[in-house]
């Protein structure tokens, strides 16, 4: 738990409407340790907590992920604008509502694109979670930036901010993709760039744009995407799909909000 950082928030709320939209500690919410486990990762909705905090695919993912010993899986929401004006005013992060952790502290940062109009979300979370906002601007310290959702599937529009597109449900994919990134930053020895490479050139469903350059006819239209390394897919052949649902299984404990 990040004390300061709460404390900090705590004394602001009373400048901004519907308070308990940023405090957390809901029903059912999780807080782990974060000492005690191997990564940290954020699911983050570019919406509204009202509009995110309900949708069942996070509450899903957030059950999944959370089972697992392994991880701790926080949640963070758009702010409103007078949240999000108060939070630059006073030089403080976006952050995840359990821990209050600051976006930019994560291991890995997943978007749930579910419609276009919420695209310009996705950079005023990363920009104020402190996260740079081009994926090639990125360090190692920062987090894995990946999104999924519907949007994934028309995934240019965000392919300068986004390090990897997972393409198909998440159920399967996102403990993979976590479990690999983690391996590689425990590991050590290769560039980010690298590591990313490493994670999209071992899936069929993975698309890391930042490898990929468009080229053109004489007209403006496109004429392909070219790879611009050996060692990532050619094309994205293929979605994950979750075959059988009954594996998968259905948040027991349901978050509760105390919003209404």
């Amino acid at each position: 738990m990040n004390s300061a950082l709460k404390e900090s928030v705590l004394r602001v709320l009373p400048r901004v409407q519907t308070p308990a939209q940023y405090l957390g500690g809901e029903l059912n919410s999780v807080v782990k340790d974060h000492r005690q486990v191997r990564g940290k990762m954020c699911l983050a909705f570019p919406d509204t907590y009202g509009m995110g905090s309900s949708h069942h695919g996070l509450q899903v993912l957030y059950s999944l992920m959370n089972a697992d010993p392994q991880w701790a899986c926080e949640r963070a929401f758009t702010p409103w604008l007078d949240f999000e004006q108060v939070l630059r005013q006073e030089n403080l992060p976006l952050y995840g509502l359990e821990s209050f952790t600051p976006l930019r502290q994560y291991d890995l940062l997943g978007f749930s694109l579910q419609y276009e109009v919420c695209y310009s979300n996705v950079l005023t979370m990363l920009d104020l979670g402190g996260i740079p906002l081009h994926a090639k601007d990125r360090s190692l310290s920062d987090p894995l930036v990946i999104a999924g959702g519907p949007g994934a599937q028309n995934p240019e529009l965000l392919a300068p901010f986004i390090d990897l597109f997972v393409i198909g449900d998440g159920e399967e994919s996102l403990p993979w993709i976590m479990d690999k990134w983690m391996s590689l930053r425990e590991k050590g020895g290769k560039s980010r760039a690298d590591m990313i490479a490493e994670l999209a050139g071992s899936t069929t469903w993975a698309y890391a744009p930042m490898f990929y350059e468009p080229e053109y006819h004489a007209d403006g239209t496109l004429a392909a995407m070219n790879r611009t390394r050996s060692d990532v897919p050619r094309e994205i052949m293929a979605c994950q799909i979750t075959k059988d649902f009954d594996d998968i299984p259905l948040p027991s404990h349901p978050i509760v909000s105390f919003v209404q």
